[in-house]
């Protein structure tokens, strides 16, 4: 079992206790973390006296926690990497991924792991708020290079959650949230924004609880081509650069500035060495009880599909099979890292992915040598399919999780957020983590977590919500890029919605929404509650940050049973 962390470590309550039972409930959830008392039935009658009595007898229940140092924490998240790309998650996997695998063996393997956009910047502002990012003013798609910062300072995150726990924070790698670049307008082009790169650039990570940061504004097919160091830009772009996808297929990038230090094939080793570096420097505080968060999203798989030169052609397969072996090799460059700094044991290393493989991989390349990044899953990338949404999910914690576990337990990337705050032992905010539940559960070799919902969405907004073996599509057709393609599927006359269950049905291909007409029903209330809650976790009611609508045309909410 998880053991609780020390009391010393962790910070006041935010919140005024107005009696004595709820100062108890929240004691109790620093005592014993994974279990949800602010969610619980209300203590009353009997068992409001037994606590008190407990209280006096025992002293504060503050003082009698178990010593435990809080855990290091890394979350790394791979950009359009397949559940099916690694051996973990995929026994026919045709790519090598040992030092994943070792990963998985020495630790837990969530197989139902789903990320909550099936693009980068929805699923990102998952990760860090806990939260479905619906609910704020991206309604679809992602940012762009130059767009501005998408998480408001004032809007609670895990790394603000790790600060108040004492943690150092940092982010590393691309970001892809928007930050405030410094613009000029040009009258002779029309009043054409551009980036004033002599100037600092505010509002990044450094607002969303980071203590630093380095790294890009986004993937590496989307300028600028520039290093930013917690506001400061490491080098002015001297050069205009672009890589057209007649020229390469895999390795080509959109035509913006780019700065000298600046190499888009180094990129990836760059960045895992920026990590290493930042794990050694943090290794002595850590072992002295200063506990670091180091969050690293990766750009890779993603376009440009560039392995580094000694990858080229390892796999026999094609350039995205060679790059997917290259952040296998960088991973266990990573876990080398912590086993020489010496803090292995109690460090908690998260990896995923934050979409479904991406079709610039080319399936059918993939396919002529058996290998499917989607693992059977219908769709990839930006699809309301399992293949936009499902995504490999290893976690690694030497001190406190068993090695070699493999669960069925639903979960989302949103949830990173509540099993943080359960680890730490912090309450429950009104606003924060609201569509987050926590993992422990599964740590701990549970079959479930109190999850039982899932709510997807793919890059045009539309919407998919799941429950026990059921998912309901509130689409014509894939909502993304595969087959049919929304246009295509409504001039076919497809029905407005789609409904599959995934226990007989798991690729997705026998549409029973006329066979359950209550089934569908029954879920789209559900998802209408969730929707206009403001969140998915028990709680009052909160707003979200715009209307969010989900029906289809002609579709109609069904009225209340």
């Amino acid at each position: 079992m998880l053991a609780a962390p020390p009391a010393k470590a962790l910070p006041a309550s935010p919140f005024t206790h107005t009696d004595l039972t709820d100062h108890l409930s929240y004691s109790m959830q620093q005592k014993f973390p994974w279990r949800s008392f602010t969610n619980g039935p209300i203590i009353t009658g009997m068992a409001r006296i037994i606590l008190i009595l407990l209280f006096f007898i025992n002293g504060s229940l503050f003082g009698e926690t178990q010593e435990k140092a809080l855990p290091n924490v890394i979350f790394i998240i791979a950009d359009d990497l397949g559940i099916g790309d690694v051996s973990p998650t995929n026994p026919d996997c045709k790519i090598e991924t040992p030092n994943l695998q070792a990963m998985a063996d020495e630790g837990i393997t969530f197989l139902d792991a789903n990320s909550p956009g099936s693009v980068a910047t929805p699923t990102l502002y998952g990760v860090l708020t806990g939260r479905y990012c619906w609910r704020s003013r991206l309604a679809k798609g992602v940012l762009r290079g130059n767009s501005d910062h998408l998480i408001p300072a004032d809007r609670e995150t895990v790394a603000h959650l790790l600060q108040r726990a004492g943690y150092d924070t940092q982010m590393i790698g691309k970001w892809h949230l928007g930050w405030d670049w410094a613009k000029t307008v040009r009258e002779k082009a029309k009043r054409r924004t551009m980036i004033d790169f002599t100037e600092p650039v505010k509002n990044g990570p450094d607002i969303n609880g980071f203590d630093g940061y380095y790294g890009h504004c986004g993937p590496l097919d989307m300028p600028p081509y520039v290093w930013v160091d917690t506001g400061r830009i490491t080098a002015i772009p001297e050069l205009v650069k672009s890589v057209s996808p007649e020229v390469d297929p895999y390795g080509w990038f959109r035509r913006g500035p780019m700065s000298p230090d600046f190499n888009i094939i180094e990129v990836l080793p760059h960045l895992f060495e920026k990590n290493i570096a930042h794990i050694k420097a943090q290794a002595k505080e850590a072992k002295q009880g200063k506990p670091f968060f180091l969050y690293f999203p990766l750009p890779a798989p993603h376009t440009p599909i560039i392995p580094a030169d000694q990858f080229k052609n390892a796999s026999g397969i094609n350039p995205y099979a060679d790059f997917v072996m290259q952040i296998d090799h960088h991973m266990g460059e990573l876990s080398a890292s912590l086993k020489e700094a010496g803090i292995d044991d109690n460090t908690l290393v998260f990896f995923t992915s934050n979409n479904g493989c991406s079709p610039e991989a080319n399936f059918h390349a993939l396919g002529e040598h058996g290998h499917d990044p989607s693992a059977g899953y219908r769709g990839h990338k930006a699809d309301i399919y399992e293949g936009g949404h499902r995504v490999p999910l290893i976690v690694r914690w030497p001190d406190s999780i068993e090695g070699g576990q493999k669960t069925n337990a639903l979960a989302s990337l949103n949830d990173f957020y509540a099993t943080m705050r359960d680890i730490t032992g912090q309450p429950v905010l009104e606003r924060g983590g609201e569509d987050s539940h926590s993992l422990l559960p599964a740590f701990n070799g549970e079959s479930k977590t109190e999850r039982d919902t899932l709510i997807g969405h793919s890059i045009t907004g539309t919407f998919s919500i799941r429950k026990g073996d059921w998912k309901l599509c509130l689409s014509a057709g894939s909502g993304g890029w595969s087959a049919p393609r929304e246009a295509v599927a409504r001039k076919q006359n497809l029905p407005p919605m789609q409904l599959y269950n995934l226990k007989n049905d798991r690729s997705e291909q026998s549409n029973l929404l006329h066979e359950h007409p209550a089934k569908v029903n029954e879920l789209l209330r559900l998802l209408n509650e969730e929707v206009t809650r403001g969140r998915s976790t028990p709680g009052e009611a909160v707003s979200n940050d715009r209307n969010v609508t989900f029906l289809p045309a002609g579709v109609l909410l069904p009225e209340k049973q």
